[in-house]
């Protein structure tokens, strides 16, 4: 199976109504409910979603067609089943809710898994890269109250019972900016493997087409 680009996958052109319940009497009564079961279809949601209808239509009392819009459906999810929607899905971080059909859910799920598996792995280089730069802010802003509690101690004008204080502030504060020294280069080394795998695994995934 090769996918060249999640970028490929076919793009689902909005047909008009939504699909919401919010749906007026006249677009129950109008309405072409084999689109809609495509448009259903086709993103992705489950057999549920015909209930949202029938609950918004029954307000004006109107049932939606449910052998048009399961026809619909099933063509619609023939669309959003194939596996570069799976891969585009996958390594966009969003979830597959188990509605494609036995017959294309094995490349589908497949394709689905593999972009998952690189949505983690961008999303650990990400996170390590984050921490990082909060543990840095923290630091930075430590540092300062360190020269400030500094500066106070040094102040004539500092009481001696506040030198104490700031003695115990002092301590906490160097406690902290070695704890954090520590922190960064724990995480600076986790990046650096996360960013490793990523790189692996994205030549494994160009060697199998993807």
């Amino acid at each position: 199976m090769h996918i060249r680009k999640a970028g490929l996958f076919s793009i689902i052109s909005l047909l008009g109504l939504s699909g919401c319940a919010t749906m007026t009497a006249d677009e129950c009564v109008m309405s072409d409910w084999h689109t809609i079961g495509f448009e259903d279809g086709a993103r992705g949601y489950t057999a549920d979603k015909l209930g949202n209808h029938r609950k918004a239509c029954a307000k004006h009392g109107v049932a939606p067609d449910f052998e048009a819009y399961q026809a619909g459906r099933e063509q619609g999810l023939r669309q959003y089943c194939q596996p570069s929607r799976g891969f585009s899905l996958g390594s966009g971080g969003a979830r597959y809710s188990g509605v494609c059909p036995a017959t294309m859910e094995a490349d589908f799920v497949d394709a689905y898994n593999t972009g998952r598996q690189l949505y983690t792995l961008r999303s650990r280089v990400s996170s390590a890269t984050n921490q990082i730069s909060a543990r840095k802010r923290e630091l930075d802003h430590a540092n300062g109250r360190i020269r400030s509690v500094a500066a106070q101690l040094i102040s004539a004008d500092t009481p001696v019972e506040d030198r104490v204080l700031l003695l115990v502030d002092l301590k906490d504060l160097s406690e902290r900016t070695g704890q954090l020294d520590a922190e960064i280069v724990g995480l600076i080394e986790d990046r650096a493997i996360a960013e490793q795998q990523l790189v692996a695994y994205q030549a494994i995934m160009a060697d199998a087409g993807f």
